[in-house]
């Protein structure tokens, strides 16, 4: 009866050696990142940002996913070297916490991105993005330019039916005047006589 109660006693010992094993390995990484759904237009930057901590020196591994398939971004560690791919050189900007910024967004970039923190031991961890890059509405800039136009040629019409109704104004209040001045029929002229100087 005790070795049974031994025996028990040793597997709980190995099983709860082994649970917190496993616990302190998926604890070993840690990556916070306060938003995961990024929603941009054409030609902004989207920022993926991360915070990555782990015991060791990790691999940080970006990768881009969509329905066309899935490629590798860049991977790089915290002061090493930082190695992205010849499609993202130009537009990609890389942090030793494992943030990103991904620049000049196209319609293409929409898609699922992962982030993959690898350490030496060989735990690993993942944190997926959602990026949605939205085209923008040309339509509606030239919607918003010809209403402008239009607002435009209305305040100039009514600026000049202002500039009539004065004049009109101005030239019936003159009419009125004229009309009440009174009026002589007869008149007058008398003549200067010239009257004889003296000669010398």
């Amino acid at each position: 009866m005790r070795h049974f109660r031994l025996w028990n006693v040793h597997n709980v010992a190995v099983v709860l050696s082994v649970t917190l094993y496993m616990c302190h390995i998926a604890g070993c990484i840690s990556i916070h990142s306060a938003q995961r759904n990024l929603s941009r237009s054409v030609q902004e930057d989207a920022v993926f940002s991360v915070d990555v901590s782990s015991t060791g020196v990790p691999t940080i591994e970006w990768t881009f996913m969509s329905g066309a398939g899935s490629r590798s971004i860049g991977t790089w560690q915290p002061g090493g070297n930082i190695n992205i791919t010849a499609d993202y050189s130009s537009r990609v900007r890389a942090y030793e916490n494992g943030s990103m910024i991904l620049m000049d967004l196209r319609l293409q970039d929409t898609g699922f991105y992962l982030l993959t923190v690898t350490e030496p031991a060989g735990s690993s961890k993942d944190v997926g993005f959602v990026l949605r890059v939205n085209e923008v509405l040309y339509e509606d800039l030239q919607y918003l330019s010809i209403t402008g136009l239009a607002l435009g040629v209305v305040a100039a019409l009514l600026m000049l039916v202002t500039w009539l109704l004065h004049k009109a104004c101005m030239k019936v209040k003159a009419w009125r005047l004229r009309k009440q001045m009174p009026e002589n029929d007869e008149t007058e002229l008398q003549r200067l006589e010239s009257q004889p100087g003296h000669q010398s």
